[in-house]
């Protein structure tokens, strides 16, 4: 019975242990099946992985072996450039007068320029390995990718290509474009190429692209003039460009700029000696208490210092828009298109400034010396006064168009763009230099101080308010007392409205003039042109009478450059063009040394020097203008309010202003006279009758006459013959007679 059970026992276990084997069979096959499916799919991925992988590599080796993909050189004649504006200082020495850029500032230097401590700075910093890899730090990658490297992965060739592309996509794609760009830019440029376009177009803050900018703006020097503590100064900023400005975080760039100089010993880039005398360097930046300006430079100001914005000078700003409508004219620019050229395209722009003179209006205008003193709010503004000064063959030496503080670049010029009317000071223009050039007039001509009938009234009145004193005073003495009866009894009598008006336009180039309107008796005797006039034209047609009678047309610069200097795109050529007599100019000149304008306001410099001068008040009194000029200098200078209104001053407020600015101007300049002529002469005449005086003529003056129109002797004083004493009377009594009967004025008023 026993038995019987330990055998059935048995038997049943040995049925299990044959359903367990039957149960496992399965298993293993599913096992084997999951194993074998996942060979495959780790085969078939590193299959995949290999031929991608090896499709990878073969374009990215053909790409870095092809045609090259990122043009340096393009790149560098074509990049948008910081512009320069040039002067000429009193040593003929060219200085700089101002940059010209968007908001970014690119200033390209060539290698050589660069200090090897500057290079290598950079080097140590940002790609150690940079002279020996290919354009890609194959470890650095890999490290970069795996999180097993602190810092970045991408090289300084890798950066350049970011620099240049823009392309900031954060993904694989833009990652092997810019591996393949790198190895592309390798393969066909040497190590100095890229490393000089790299430190040229690296973002180094506060609106620099590149070392050159840089140093100018942190340390007010050439990239060149920097020490081993600068150089590593500025490459520090391109990590963090705001938390490493050293104007604004001094502190944080000093720690990591002592970081930089360890990385340059470890590479024994520097030796022990350096670094320490570098670490212990005291840095002085641009806007720091030490820092003094170079010459040519101003100090710069954080925010936080001097809220007070730096704007370029109203020369500076001429020149821009001289340049601007040249390059429109000469290759059909549009507007945006010429500013583009200006701001972005490197041009070296050479100006005709005189930085003494334009320094002088600079001061003189900002802090309204030789103004009155008035109330300046938005609801009253202040009066306003614009100025030129030019030299005798069309050199605009300076320029100021505004009165106080400039409140920005390229603003309202009211020198070249607000044309006012110019009143009496139009007279030599109008009328005396025509009458003189044909001889109708000469320096004692006596011309009836009387107004006439002009629409029915008597008209003008003088500015004593009368119509004049019924006699007659001589041309000169008309000048000097700005009469405006003479000048119009000269173009009713004597010349004709229309032979004035064009002789006028011809002469003296005013571009403003209204032929519909302005061709009329009161524009042109007394200055109410329907369009006014600009201080730069009035100075171009002053200077006739200083230069023996030739106009040039006024320029601003000499010429304009590309960025290399090797083509010019722009010059100025100011030819003579003789518009009237050499004696014509000289008596003319004469006449106006005789308007005492040196009586406006007291001076330490001008009064050894000649001076000629011509005021112009509206008959309103809404605008004041004086022109004339030294040996030296042209200039003209009007003054008046924006919104015409009365100017409520003393007599002449221009005229205070143009000699407080040419005694300055004169400070240190040898005595010079006006050229002379041998076609003029200085005589006596007889202040009676204006005739050349005689012996007999116990009134007498001198007066400056034509050797070819000389006038007759006077007879009237006695010494004649009794025919020509006769004469004499009868003259004078006529004379009277005219005196009491006006003229009306002629059919072409």
């Amino acid at each position: 019975m026993a038995n019987s059970s330990k055998s059935a026992s048995k038997k049943m276990g040995t049925a299990k242990t044959s359903s367990e084997k039957k149960n496992k069979t399965p298993n293993k096959k599913a096992g084997r099946i999951v194993l074998l499916v996942i060979l495959c799919v780790l085969v078939v991925g590193m299959l995949t992985a290999a031929i991608i992988g090896g499709y990878v590599f073969v374009n990215i080796a053909s790409f870095a072996h092809g045609e090259i993909a990122i043009d340096l050189d393009d790149y560098k004649a074509n990049q948008n450039q910081t512009s320069f504006i040039y002067a000429y200082d009193s040593n003929n020495e060219l200085v700089e007068m101002a940059q010209l850029h968007g908001e970014e500032n690119r200033i390209w230097v060539d290698s050589d320029k660069m200090p090897e401590n500057l290079k290598n700075a950079f080097i140590c910093l940002e790609d150690k390995r940079f002279k020996k890899h290919h354009g890609v730090d194959w470890l650095r990658t890999f490290g970069a990718a795996t999180g097993l490297s602190s810092g970045g992965g991408s090289t300084i060739t890798q950066q350049l290509v970011k620099n240049l592309t823009n392309d900031k996509e954060v993904t694989v794609v833009r990652k092997f474009k810019e591996i393949e760009r790198a190895l592309n830019l390798e393969q066909h440029y040497s190590k100095d190429a890229i490393l000089e376009a790299y430190l040229n177009t690296l973002y180094l803050g506060n609106g620099c692209y590149g070392v050159q900018t840089a140093s100018e703006t942190y340390f007010g020097k050439d990239v060149s003039e920097i020490n081993l503590a600068e150089c590593a100064t500025l490459a520090v900023i391109t990590k963090a460009p705001t938390k490493y400005n050293p104007l604004l975080n001094p502190e944080s760039n000093k720690k990591r700029q002592e970081l930089c100089l360890k990385y340059m010993l470890e590479e024994k880039a520097i030796s022990k000696e350096e670094y320490e005398e570098a670490v212990n360097y005291k840095l002085v930046f641009t806007n720091s208490e030490g820092y003094v300006p170079k010459a040519g430079k101003t100090k710069k100001t954080t925010e936080d210092k001097n809220k007070e914005k730096e704007y370029q000078d109203f020369y500076v700003d001429y020149v821009i828009k001289s340049v601007c409508q040249d390059l429109m004219s000469k290759y059909g620019y549009t507007y945006r298109q010429a500013m583009e050229k200006i701001n972005y395209g490197g041009l070296k722009i050479y100006s005709a400034a005189n930085l003494d003179v334009q320094k002088v209006l600079n001061t003189v205008y900002s802090n309204r010396i030789a103004f009155d003193k008035e109330a300046d709010t938005a609801e009253h503004p202040a009066v306003q006064s614009a100025a030129t000064v030019m030299d005798y063959e069309g050199r605009i030496v300076g320029i100021v168009g505004q009165a106080g503080e400039k409140s920005g670049n390229l603003c309202l010029n009211r020198a070249s763009e607000s044309p006012r009317q110019p009143g009496s000071s139009i007279k030599p223009l109008s009328t005396y230099s025509l009458a003189l050039e044909k001889d109708y007039i000469n320096w004692s001509s006596m011309i009836l101080n009387y107004a006439i009938y002009h629409n029915g009234k008597l008209w003008p009145q003088n500015s004593d308010g009368t119509h004049g004193s019924k006699k007659n005073v001589t041309v000169q003495y008309a000048i000097q007392k700005s009469f405006n009866t003479v000048p119009v009894r000269i173009i009713t009598d004597m010349l004709g409205v229309n032979e004035a008006y064009n002789f006028m336009k011809k002469t003296f180039h005013l571009s403003t003039l209204d032929d519909a309107n302005d061709a009329s008796i009161a524009p042109l005797a007394t200055g109410s042109l329907t369009n006014g006039v600009t201080t730069v034209e009035m100075a171009a047609a002053y200077a006739i009478f200083g230069n023996n009678g030739y106009y040039y047309k006024p320029y601003c610069y000499y010429k304009v450059t590309n960025a290399t200097g090797t083509e010019v795109l722009l010059e100025t050529k100011s030819e003579p063009e003789k518009v009237l007599s050499e004696d014509t100019a000289e008596v003319m000149r004469e006449l106006l040394k005789t308007v005492p304008a040196r009586s406006f306001r007291s001076s330490k410099n001008l009064g050894k020097f000649e001076l000629m001068s011509k005021t112009g008040t509206t008959s309103d009194t809404k605008d004041s203008w004086i022109a004339g000029g030294t040996p030296y200098y042209v200039c003209a200078v009007w003054l008046g309010y924006d919104k015409p209104k009365v100017i409520p001053f003393r007599y002449s407020a221009s005229g205070r202003v143009y000699i407080e600015l040419l005694d300055r101007i004169h400070a240190n300049l040898p005595v010079k006279e006006f050229p002379k002529t041998d076609k003029v002469e200085e005589k006596d005449y007889c202040k009676k009758t204006g005739l050349l005086a005689s012996p007999s003529c116990t009134e007498t003056a001198k007066g400056y006459y034509k050797k070819s129109a000389m006038p007759a002797e006077c007879t009237a004083c006695g010494g004649g013959s009794v025919s020509e004493v006769v004469g004499g009377v009868s003259d004078a009594v006529s004379n009277i007679i005219d005196s009491l009967l006006p003229t009306r004025p002629r059919s072409d008023d």
